[in-house]
């Protein structure tokens, strides 16, 4: 115990390592951060999940359905828009919460593993999977009955849930496999707004399609000529919203259009950074400039702009954002959409079975399936400590819906059968975490302590290190 203490305080007295961090260090920390709120996130949405349910199963039902039904009013001069309090969770807030996904995509495709195509072949060929399978079964099982517009239900993954599970599962997740799923359900929210934009869009205006183009061609041009002020984006964003809600195209999908043209590179590079900050640091150490107020406010002024500017509006915008979408938005959202009266005769409808099969079966078949040909073809290859047992507990695990496949059912399914869509959406992520958890515990190795925190560190060839041992040829293809 003594020598344990000697050394954690030797480390804490360190001097600060003035080697150069590489490019994987600074990438992994927003991946950290991203993965704990995640996973907190998953806790919250659990309870107000329940908190739904045990709503919609009590004699307040009908009291919280017409709370929700309460119509909220803006209106400018002669114009009005009225949504009910649902509506505005649904299309307002949750646009909020595309615009985020948006800005993941892009990080993903700017610095995370869809940036390398070689990396980027796994999770996207399994997110195709994982999309493609459970819409056949749902359909399959339909066989032509009513409920056939909620084939796209099953075929999302929910990453806080997802998380949430892992982070249970402590640090015998391979970091690999945790950075496939997290990839893997970029890839698969990006097939989830495909589909919403093709599929669940009606009557299309091409006049607002057209003025929602000429705002993009603005929020592009307000960035190529400088314009940092994000209030102006602000009402740029909420003009482009408001067109595509007129146009016939879902409006969340504005966010995530939104989130994709947010600049990913920082105005202000370190070594800008730097000169503001030794101008400033020259500035107070000269006397004679302390008694300069005019010059020594602007030089603050211009270190307050730099410290801002050294960060992307990217990275800016989505540490910002991040903690309401994922304590506030979700929440909100689950409290307004996941409460359904429980009936036995609900759980054997076609349309939850349906729903709940895609999730059960289709995801972990798909995702497997997909990831054995891309495998076996040389497309690509598992991740580093996964083997395929690994991978059929992940598989599972990606059959945790819940926000998109409930998001989607309200937009494919009315009335009961959206109540069917919601019990196979519940039923289904439920079962898929207790599956993907109970396989994961049984086939995940139990690592040592020091062998758990060699794998979190990166390598300094940028490889994340999966044990202290090299890896047979033969492991991860059992």
């Amino acid at each position: 115990m003594t020598s344990r203490k000697t050394s954690l305080n030797a480390e804490k007295n360190a001097p600060p390592s003035r080697l150069p961090k590489a490019p994987v260090q600074r990438w992994m920390r927003p991946l950290r951060r991203f993965l704990e709120i995640e996973a907190a996130s998953g806790v919250v949405l659990l309870v107000c999940t329940v908190i739904a349910l045990v709503l919609a199963n009590t004699p307040w039902a009908g009291a919280v359905a017409g709370f929700g039904e309460t119509h909220v009013r803006f209106g400018i001069g002669g114009w009005e828009l009225s949504e009910s309090l649902l509506h505005v969770v649904n299309d307002g807030l949750m646009t909020i919460f595309f615009f985020l996904v948006g800005l993941e995509i892009k990080r993903e495709f700017v610095a995370g593993e869809l940036r390398d195509p070689k990396k980027a072949a796994l999770p996207v060929v399994a997110a195709l999977g994982g999309m493609i399978a459970p819409a056949a079964i749902y359909l399959t099982v339909i066989r032509g009955g009513p409920g056939q517009a909620g084939w796209g239900i099953p075929m999302a993954t929910d990453i806080a849930f997802v998380v949430g599970v892992m982070a249970l599962l402590g640090p015998r997740v391979p970091l690999g496999l945790k950075i496939m799923l997290l990839s893997l359900a970029i890839a698969d929210d990006i097939g989830a707004v495909l589909v919403i934009a093709l599929f669940y869009s009606t009557s299309i205006s091409g006049v607002a399609l057209g003025l929602a183009a000429i705002g993009f061609a603005l929020v592009f041009i307000l960035n190529r000529i400088g314009v940092r002020r994000v209030p102006l984006y602000v009402i740029v964003g909420a003009g482009i919203w408001l067109v595509f809600f007129k146009s016939g195209v879902h409006p969340t999908v504005a966010g995530v259009l939104l989130g994709l043209v947010t600049p990913a590179s920082a105005w202000v590079g370190d070594r800008g950074l730097l000169d503001v900050i030794d101008d400033v640091r020259h500035s107070l150490d000269d006397n004679a400039a302390r008694h300069v107020a005019r010059d020594r406010n602007h030089l603050l002024g211009e270190l307050r702009v730099a410290t801002r500017e050294a960060d992307s509006p990217l990275d800016r915008l989505q540490s910002a954002l991040h903690p309401w979408v994922a304590f506030v938005i979700m929440p909100l959202f689950a409290l307004a959409n996941a409460g359904v009266a429980v009936r036995p005769a609900a759980l054997g409808d076609s349309i939850a079975v349906a729903v709940a099969a895609g999730l059960v079966l289709g995801k972990p078949l798909g995702i497997v399936f997909f990831s054995w040909l891309a495998v076996r073809v040389g497309l690509a290859r598992l991740p580093g400590g996964v083997n395929w047992k690994v991978m059929l507990g992940a598989g599972c695990l990606a059959g945790i819906g819940f926000t998109m496949s409930l998001f989607i059912a309200g937009l494919a399914l009315n009335d009961q059968a959206l109540d069917a869509g919601k019990v196979g959406t519940l039923t289904g992520s439920t079962t898929s975490a207790i599956l993907g958890s109970l396989l994961l515990v049984v086939f995940l190795p139990k690592r040592s302590a020091a062998a758990d925190g060699r794998e979190d560190s990166p390598s300094p060839g940028g490889e994340a290190e999966t044990s202290g041992r090299r890896r047979s040829p033969t492991e991860g293809r059992e």
